[in-house]
């Protein structure tokens, strides 16, 4: 059971506020920013360096705690600014020459397939989307069916930024491990939102963010690169943390994940992701994820009683991501009129998953994404309030 009473009083703002905008930014608990405003105040009374010589211990346990969250090992984990530079530290490192094959999903986020089409215009390599079954999810059939030597890679959004869907990512780890090609797993949305084990899923390299449903600083990420997969990857750019210059003209990376990182950063951040990770791990990801279905699969069987919405859900069983589109109404309109009545809510536009929206003709989507913290009352507050808009 998860003490509701005793988060949300550690959670301050959802006293006045019904802040379904997890999937954006998640509202941190008190624990969190009490751990980065100890760091810096002890950065103001003696300086960065002799703060971070201190906390070396409790910054070095932040690998440990990711490692925990993921079912991994520390020497598997890089901590970086986001999710986005996780992600391009692991898919810059891997080799593409002209025919080389790319395979991800249908929803894939954009960040993502931008660089694919960088990757693509630089080498020849070509891109391929595996097409979705009948509920959405990626189709593991077609996937299996497109598996040739040219696939060099394997990447696809877990969840994605929008439309609830979650993409069954362990079966697709299975075909990859099958024909041994690296599989990158995008799980920005994923983490703190649900269980995540690396080694149930099968993926080789795995990137996420702190600010979303694990309730961490904005400016944090992590990188999980599996260890077999490591000394084979060279990152796309280095520095003498990732590789020290050990003679006039040599370098040597290093034997770990931190080859991905560079020796400058937000140490009172790194500090708070740990501070979310163990408030996550102390709850529980079991609990998290079932209350976090249950909070909104509420929504959902609440937003279909209301004349005029239209879910845009996909997937046998969709997440916290509660996306929808309400006739008369633009994204953003609904937007500002929830936030009129201290409902925080967001919007996902076309352009953030092209390749689905396109499929689907889909408009600007409003975007609510419930999290563990959140009370029953709260989600019919919005059920209600967007009652009130639709017409008579």
């Amino acid at each position: 059971m998860i003490n509701i009473d005793r988060i949300r009083a550690e959670t301050p703002a959802a006293a006045r506020l019904a802040y379904l905008h997890n999937a954006g930014a998640a509202l941190m608990p008190a624990p969190v920013v009490a751990a980065m405003k100890e760091h810096i105040d002890l950065e103001s009374e003696i300086g960065g360096y002799a703060a971070a010589d201190r906390e070396c211990d409790r910054l070095d346990a932040v690998y440990g705690s990711v490692a925990r969250l993921l079912n991994a090992a520390p020497d598997e984990i890089a901590l970086v600014e986001n999710a986005t530079v996780a992600w391009q530290m692991a898919f810059y490192a891997l080799p593409f020459r002209k025919g080389d094959r790319i395979l991800t999903a249908e929803a894939e986020y954009a960040a993502n397939y931008v660089a694919f089409l960088q990757i693509a215009k630089r080498t020849g390599a070509t891109i391929d989307v595996v097409p979705s079954d009948a509920s959405g999810e990626l189709d593991i059939e077609a996937l299996e069916r497109m598996i040739d030597a040219r696939v060099k890679l394997i990447a696809i959004t877990w969840v994605p930024t929008n439309g609830g869907l979650v993409n069954p990512a362990a079966a697709v780890g299975k075909i990859a491990r099958a024909h041994s090609i690296p599989y990158l797993l995008d799980a920005c949305q994923a983490v703190g939102q649900m269980a995540v084990d690396v080694e149930a899923i099968g993926c080789d390299m795995l990137s996420a963010t702190g600010r979303k449903f694990l309730r961490g600083p904005r400016g944090t990420g992590f990188l999980y690169v599996r260890r077999s997969l490591l000394q084979q990857l060279e990152p796309p750019m280095i520095d003498h943390f990732a590789a020290p210059w050990v003679s006039r003209d040599e370098y040597r990376l290093r034997d770990d994940a931190r080859r991905f990182e560079t020796w400058e950063n937000n140490y009172a951040a790194r500090l708070g992701l740990g501070a979310a990770v163990d408030y996550a791990l102390d709850i529980g990801m079991g609990p998290i994820e079932q209350r976090c279905r249950l909070l909104a699969d509420r929504l959902r069987s609440g937003l279909a009683s209301i004349r005029g919405i239209t879910i845009r859900d996909l997937g046998r069983t969709p997440g916290a991501i509660v996306s929808f589109t309400m006739e008369g109404h633009e994204a953003d309109a609904v937007v500002r009129s929830a936030a009129a009545a201290s409902i925080t809510i967001g919007a996902s536009d076309p352009s953030s998953t092209r390749i689905d929206a396109e499929i689907r003709a889909l408009p600007p989507l409003v975007r609510a994404s419930p999290h563990y913290y959140n009370t029953e009352a709260e989600i019919d507050r919005l059920i209600d309030h967007l009652a009130s808009l639709a017409p008579r």
